[in-house]
C-alpha cells in the first residue's frame, strides 16, 4: 500500500491532467462552433445559458427524445402500478406488471411491435422443449438475423411514420432476443422433468414484458428475475419513498452532467471532422479520447440507472452500474456486470457460464472493433454486434455450462 502522500500526489496529477485536457478540447469546441455549427447543425438550447449542444451521439439523442415524449411516463407509469399491486394484489404482481408492460409496449409500438415480440417469444419457448441447446441458439441467431432481411426491413419501416419509431422496434427486438434466449438456455439446463410452474410460458411471458428494461436493458437472468419476483417480503412504501428519492437525485446528477458536457466539448461532431482532427493538438486528442469515454460512462449511468431505480423499487437486485473509466487499468472493467451491449460476448447473465481471460478478450475485442464501424446505420451495428459475440460467446458457454454446471 503507497503513503497517502503519494496517492495524494497521483490524483492530483491525475485531476490535473483530466481538467487540461477538457480545456483543450474546450478551447478547440469553442473556436471551431461555427464550422461545426454549419456542418453538423449544433442544437440551440437554454438549458446552460444559451451553449450550443452536441447532438451527433445518436444513443443519447435517441434515448433522450423518446425519453421526453413517452418512456418517462410509461415508467413512471410502470412505478405507480407496481407499488398498488403490491399493496393490494401482491400474489397477482407478476401478471399485472406483464399486462402492463404489453400495453406499454403497445402505446409506443403499436400492435405490429406487440405482435413481433410474442412471435419471436413464441417461437423461441416452442424450440426450447426440445432442450436443445444448439436448436435454441440457432433459433435465436436465425430470429437476429431476420432484423436485416430487406423485405422484413421494408415492412416494419411501413409500420411506424418516423424512422425513430422503427428504430426503436430494432433495439427492443434484440434485447428481447437476449431475454428469451436466457429463458430458453436455463430450460435446456434443467433436469428433467422441469419445474413447470416456472419454466413455463407464463412466466417467460412475465420476464420478457418486464418493462423497465423492456427497450434497452440492463440483463437479467431469467432464473435470478423469477427468484425475485416471486418472492413475498418487499420494502415498506416509507423505505421505497427514500430509495426513489436518493435515486432520482443521482440520476439529475448523472443527467445534468452528461448534457454539461455535450454543450461545453463537441466531442462527437470533432470526431465526425477529419481536417478537425489532423489539425488539433496532441493534448486536444488525448482529451477527445478521455471525453469520450467519460461521456460513454456517464451515459449509461443514466440509460441503466433509470430502470436499476425501478427495479429496486419493485424488489428486485439490478445489475451493477458501470464503474469510472478513470479508475479502470482495463476498459472492460468498466462492466462491473455483464449489462452492457459490448460485454453481450461475455454472456454471463444470459447464458450462465464463466469465460477464461483469452475467450473474454477475443470476444471483446471482436464487439467493440464491431461498434466502432461508424459507414453502417445503428441497426446493423447492433445486429453484427449480437451476432458475431453470439458465435464466439455461446460455444464456450455451452462448453463451460458441461464442464461445470453452475451459474454466474
Amino acid at each position: 500500500m503507497l503513503p497517502r502522500w503519494e496517492l495524494a500526489l497521483y490524483l492530483l496529477a491525475s485531476l490535473g491532467f483530466h481538467f487540461y485536457s477538457f480545456y483543450e478540447v474546450y478551447k478547440v469546441s469553442r473556436e471551431h462552433e461555427e464550422e461545426l455549427d454549419q456542418e453538423f447543425e449544433l442544437e440551440a438550447d437554454t438549458l446552460f445559458g444559451g451553449l450550443k449542444k452536441d447532438a451527433t451521439d445518436f444513443e443519447w439523442s435517441f434515448w433522450m427524445e423518446w425519453g421526453k415524449q413517452w418512456l418517462v411516463w410509461l415508467l413512471l407509469g410502470h412505478m405507480v402500478v407496481s407499488q398498488m399491486a403490491t399493496l393490494l394484489a401482491r400474489k397477482h404482481r407478476p401478471w399485472i406488471l406483464m399486462l402492463y408492460g404489453i400495453w406499454a409496449c403497445w402505446c409506443v409500438l403499436g400492435t405490429p411491435g406487440v405482435a413481433m415480440v410474442l412471435l419471436h417469444t413464441t417461437i423461441s419457448f416452442c424450440v426450447a422443449q426440445f432442450r436443445s441447446q444448439l436448436l435454441s441458439w440457432l433459433c435465436s441467431f436465425l430470429l437476429l438475423s431476420t432484423l436485416r432481411l430487406q423485405g422484413v426491413e421494408e415492412v416494419k419501416r411501413r409500420w411506424y411514420k418516423t424512422e425513430n419509431e422503427y428504430y426503436l422496434l430494432q433495439f427492443t427486438l434484440t434485447v428481447r432476443c437476449l431475454y428469451y434466449t436466457s429463458f430458453s438456455l436455463e430450460l435446456c439446463w434443467q433436469q428433467l422433468p422441469a419445474a413447470s410452474t416456472s419454466y413455463s410460458f407464463p412466466w417467460m411471458l412475465v420476464y420478457v414484458f418486464y418493462y423497465p428494461v423492456f427497450h434497452n436493458g440492463p440483463i437479467l437472468s431469467f432464473p435470478e428475475f423469477i427468484k425475485q419476483m416471486q418472492q413475498q417480503e418487499h420494502e415498506s412504501l416509507k423505505a421505497n419513498l427514500c430509495v426513489l428519492a436518493l435515486g432520482l437525485g443521482r440520476l439529475l446528477c448523472w443527467w445534468w452532467l452528461a448534457e454539461l458536457m455535450a454543450h461545453l466539448m463537441y466531442v462527437h461532431a470533432i470526431y465526425n471532422s477529419i481536417p478537425l482532427l489532423e489539425a488539433v493538438s496532441g493534448w486536444t486528442l488525448g482529451g477527445l479520447a478521455l471525453a469520450q469515454v467519460l461521456f460513454f460512462y456517464v451515459k449509461y449511468l443514466v440509460l441503466f440507472g433509470v430502470p436499476a431505480l425501478l427495479m429496486r423499487l419493485d424488489g428486485l437486485t439490478p445489475p451493477a452500474l458501470p464503474r469510472c473509466v478513470s479508475t479502470m487499468f482495463s476498459f472492460t472493467g468498466m462492466w462491473r456486470s455483464d449489462a452492457g451491449f459490448a460485454k453481450v460476448g461475455q454472456a454471463c447473465p444470459v447464458g450462465g457460464a464463466r469465460l477464461d481471460r483469452p475467450q473474454r478478450v477475443r470476444a471483446t475485442v471482436l464487439s467493440l472493433s464491431l461498434t466502432q464501424d461508424g459507414g453502417h446505420g445503428v441497426g446493423e451495428i447492433f445486429y453484427h454486434v449480437y451476432r458475431h459475440c453470439w458465435v464466439e460467446s455461446w460455444n464456450r458457454v455451452s462448453i463451460n455450462k458441461k464442464r461445470s454446471n453452475r451459474c454466474c
